[in-house]
């Protein structure tokens, strides 16, 4: 099989654990991903910049109102996104990328490839939830970090 035809590399049961190879993978999907949302941040920002007009018509003036309004939820979420590309890649490069940060333990290729940024076992994920569940049936406020 030539070069050009060979499978790209995906990680695999059965390696090493957070191998330079499957590091290298991780840092360069977390990278492409990065890269994706600040084109979409940028692209946002750019027609929110844009967007002076102020039609007479109160219809085109709501449905404005409503397309500025999910560009601010957008680029929010575009930016807690991005700190979390960035925290997954400050772990990957202190060696502490696919490790449970309440456990330790492993988080697992298969919930990593199905969720790069997650920095919680599944179990310690479910408490994390199970708590906020708590906190917000006592009507107090949950704080996502």
């Amino acid at each position: 099989m030539s070069a050009s035809q060979r499978q790209p590399y995906r990680p695999a049961e059965g390696e090493r654990y957070m191998n330079p190879r499957q590091l290298a993978y991780f840092r360069e999907l977390l990278l492409e991903q990065k890269r994706e949302l600040e084109f979409h941040y940028r692209e946002c920002s750019a027609r929110m910049q844009a967007e002076h007009a102020h039609p007479a018509d109160p219809i085109d003036q709501g449905v404005l109102a409503t397309e500025r309004e999910l560009d601010c939820q957008r680029r929010l979420r575009n930016q807690r996104s991005l700190a979390r590309i960035d925290a997954a890649l400050q772990r990957i490069d202190d060696g502490s990328f696919g490790y449970c940060e309440e456990t330790g333990e492993q988080i697992g290729l298969k919930r990593l490839l199905i969720q790069p940024l997650a920095n919680l076992s599944v179990e310690a994920q479910e408490h994390l939830e199970q708590r906020q569940r708590l906190i917000r049936a006592n009507g107090l406020p949950v704080y996502h970090s």
